[in-house]
């Protein structure tokens, strides 16, 4: 439905269109971004203590402390792994960042919004099709997950000790197109798990899909190394983690940010691409489901 004023020419009133619904909608979805990035705004400060512990944890650990003490990581001794190590870690923790900061922005939002409050309502009566509500805080998250990525990427190659420096070579047409991509991946995740899980049930989220995509998603290895994991000559390990679909953003983070062998760039965006759809299709759909019920 469009909208319309009345002008006066004499005595007839004459009523001409001026706001088409696709146009209501575009301004109602970008007014629902805002002011989800207001709310960023205001909380910023948390927002960053949030981004960066975990990953400052996880460098501090592997690539600052072992090698300090001698402990050896990487497989193997010397500098030279523990240099290496370093370079397949650190695209890890930034594609690892993103898939939290999806989560906590979407899912953890998702779930307090559909609580018992449900302050999701207030959002639904925007002049716009409810799914262009859910797309709004996709999007939102997705900006979230990039601003998580600027931020991890400079402190996860500081924090090393001099054994254990990362070797960083940048490809800016990967960095542009995959961060982006896998933002809007990771957001449409929590999008699928917050509107699949009740919010009484959030908890379990963590500890049945969070946790197993989390170890499990190459964060800490490269997917091409896990071949010697088989068993009667099948590489069961390498094929069960491509259901996995952090794998393949820690291996486009590691094309992106590395010369380290790595899943090839061909298989790496469709399969993205493909994982993003259904998460978004199946999210939209449960998210319809939930508000109408």
């Amino acid at each position: 439905m469009s909208t319309t004023d009345a002008s006066f020419t004499g005595a007839r009133i004459e009523l001409r269109p001026t706001r088409s619904a696709a146009s209501a909608s575009r301004i109602a979805l970008w007014a629902l971004i805002l002011r989800d990035l207001l709310v960023l705004r205001k909380h910023f400060i948390e927002f960053v203590i949030r981004t960066v512990v975990q990953p400052f944890l996880l460098c501090l650990v592997f690539l600052y402390v072992f090698p300090k003490i001698g402990q050896g990581i990487g497989g193997g001794g010397g500098s030279g792994a523990e240099s290496a190590f370093a370079t397949v870690l650190v695209p890890g923790v930034v594609g690892i960042s993103i898939l939290f900061q999806g989560v906590q922005s979407v899912a953890l939002t998702m779930a307090q919004e559909f609580g018992y409050t449900r302050e999701i309502e207030d959002r639904v009566q925007a002049p716009c099709p409810i799914w262009l509500v859910a797309l709004a805080k996709v999007l939102s998250g997705a900006v979230q997950g990039a601003i998580s990525a600027v931020i991890v990427l400079p402190i996860a190659s500081v924090v090393h000790a001099s054994r254990a420096e990362a070797h960083l070579n940048l490809h800016w047409w990967i960095i542009l197109t995959m961060i982006p991509l896998a933002c809007v991946g990771m957001t449409s995740l929590g999008l699928f798990l917050g509107t699949t899980f009740e919010p009484r049930n959030i908890g379990l989220m963590f500890g049945f899909v969070i946790l197993p995509v989390t170890f499990l998603g190459g964060t800490y290895y490269q997917w091409t190394r896990l071949a010697p994991v088989q068993v009667g000559g099948w590489h069961w390990l390498q094929t069960i983690v491509l259901a996995n679909p952090l794998i393949y953003v820690n291996e486009g983070m590691r094309a992106a940010f590395t010369n380290a062998s790595h899943m090839h760039l061909y298989v790496v965006y469709p399969v993205l691409v493909g994982f993003t759809a259904l998460f978004l299709g199946l999210g939209l759909r449960n998210f319809r489901q939930r508000v109408l019920s």
